[in-house]
């Protein structure tokens, strides 16, 4: 029986790898984040030069509120879907993180998104040992709204002018999900 190669992801569906963000994804992922900013903006601008993708991808891996994962296609020899993020994560009595994600456009309306969120939220209640997770979105990003929805998470309230985005203070939904809520 021939060795068993040990897999490269963190968790795995169907379709889609859960694995950590590397220097060595710099190239990949700029270069999905300059042919998405169509599908991007106005709610998101993740990194897309060498030099900010260095400084973005350090601070995930280096901090240790911080928690990145690459979304990746299990048929595409690995390419990037997508990614989720885990700020702010606060442990202790909280034991909590609030989320931000982006799907890249290849990618997009296929449901890999969802498939990768559902594999974030488990190994972020799983093996990270979160209680809660939170995501805040902008009212009027349907397609991020449905995404939080299709992976469980409750409306939990709105709050006016939160984060600045784009120039300028933005309203956002609070979405959340709890262990216990877990599907």
């Amino acid at each position: 029986m021939p060795p068993s190669v040990p897999s490269p992801y963190l968790a795995e569906g169907p379709r889609v790898g859960l694995r950590p963000f590397t220097f060595e994804d710099g190239a990949e992922f700029t270069a999905r984040a300059r042919e998405s900013r169509d599908l991007h903006h106005p709610w998101l601008f993740p990194p897309d030069t060498a030099g900010a993708y260095r400084a973005y991808a350090k601070r995930l891996i280096d901090d240790p509120a911080r928690a990145g994962f690459l979304i990746c296609e299990k048929d595409d020899g690995g390419a990037i879907a997508g990614f989720v993020n885990i700020n702010n994560i606060v442990r202790d009595g909280f034991q909590s993180g609030a989320l931000g994600y982006g799907a890249f456009a290849h990618a997009a309306g296929r449901g890999l998104m969802s498939e990768g969120l559902d594999l974030v939220v488990r190994h972020a209640f799983g093996p990270m040992r979160l209680h809660r997770l939170e995501i805040n979105v902008q009212p009027g990003n349907a397609a991020s709204i449905a995404l939080a929805r299709r992976c469980g998470f409750h409306l939990e309230g709105f709050s006016p002018r939160m984060l600045h985005i784009d120039g300028a203070w933005r309203d956002h939904q609070r979405w959340a999900l709890t262990r216990e809520m877990l599907r």
